[in-house]
């Protein structure tokens, strides 16, 4: 009876292990998955629209600068460094989720053409690993492996991001060629002001729903607001919640119209996006026109001394 007990006690134990164990694992998925840029991961195939336009500009509503620069070519199978800078004063703090102020993450998504894709490990250089510092890639998706994804990171370190790449090789890939190829850039500084149902985040400004007087303004006990409006002609009431972050534009027995502004602007960030282009040089052109060269220097070597010898010749000449 005792071993009987013993074994329904270990049972029981175990279970309570697991599901605490899925619990969390639940969880910690999930934040994971709250996180930019899986947003855009989850709902579009390729990052650039047909009109030019990168998705993360559907969240990310207000327009900022980002710059890249990469060489203007590369030889095959060439490790080589794509340099993004995404400017922003460091003193200016955001909203954070939970309505405090903290300093602004940055982010940043490198569509490069086909067959280019982020250099291995080991062709990194130790110089180019200090370049690069923590910063931790990822590929778009498996089968985009030409499209990078960094971020979120501090942006306090990371305003400027260099990406490791490496060029393909035409005489192993069939589908790169010598050409010159396209390279897009987005970045952004700053939390969105739309989630992608569609919804708002605290980092944005809010507007009256409704026209009427504000009857009633409630604080949260976890901060933000419930404004009511009521609209004097028959009564009715519309409550317009304001999460924590944005500040109060208005007080209560104030008259507003619908779409009012309700709230401040919160948001110090913003997004951008740029584009480059670079050459995948051919070796055998390389060398071609360091020959053609090689032989205009010397056919003009040439010339300089034939002019010289036929002015010693008529010199001679002259002198008899």
């Amino acid at each position: 009876m005792q071993n009987r007990n013993t074994f329904f006690w270990v049972k029981q134990q175990m279970t309570r292990f697991i599901s605490v164990s899925i619990g969390i694992y639940v969880i910690t998925q999930t934040s994971i998955a709250s996180a930019y840029p899986i947003f855009a991961q989850q709902g579009f195939e390729n990052p650039r629209e047909a009109t030019g336009r990168i998705v993360c500009a559907n969240c990310h509503l207000a327009s900022k600068p980002v710059d890249i620069e990469v060489p203007q070519s590369v030889l095959p199978d060439t490790v080589f460094e794509a340099v993004v800078r995404i400017p922003y004063d460091t003193q200016v703090k955001q909203v954070l989720a939970n309505g405090k102020k903290g300093g602004l993450n940055v982010g940043a998504v490198l569509i490069l053409p086909e067959g280019f894709e982020l250099a291995p490990a080991d062709r990194i250089s130790p110089e180019l690993k200090e370049k690069i510092g923590n910063i931790s890639f990822q590929s778009y998706s498996p089968t985009k492996k030409n499209i990078i994804v960094v971020g979120p990171v501090p942006g306090q370190k990371n305003r400027e991001i260099v990406f490791p790449i490496l060029s393909p090789d035409p005489a192993t890939n069939k589908d790169a060629y010598f050409l010159k190829y396209p390279i897009y850039v987005g970045g952004n500084r700053g939390r969105g002001q739309i989630y992608p149902d569609g919804s708002k985040s605290n980092n944005t400004v809010y507007n009256a729903t409704s026209a009427g007087v504000i009857s009633k303004i409630v604080r949260k006990e976890k901060k933000g607001y419930e404004i009511t409006i009521t609209d004097p002609s028959d009564g009715h009431e519309v409550i317009d919640i304001i999460p924590p972050g944005p500040e109060l534009l208005v007080s209560e027995g104030e008259s507003i119209k619908l779409d009012q502004l309700l709230t401040s602007n919160p948001n110090v960030g913003g997004f951008g996006q740029a584009d480059a282009e670079i050459v995948l040089q051919d070796t055998a052109r390389v060398q071609g026109l360091l020959f053609f060269l090689a032989s205009v220097v010397l056919a003009q070597i040439f010339l300089v001394l034939k002019k010289k010898q036929f002015e010693k010749v008529q010199l001679f000449e002259m002198n008899f």
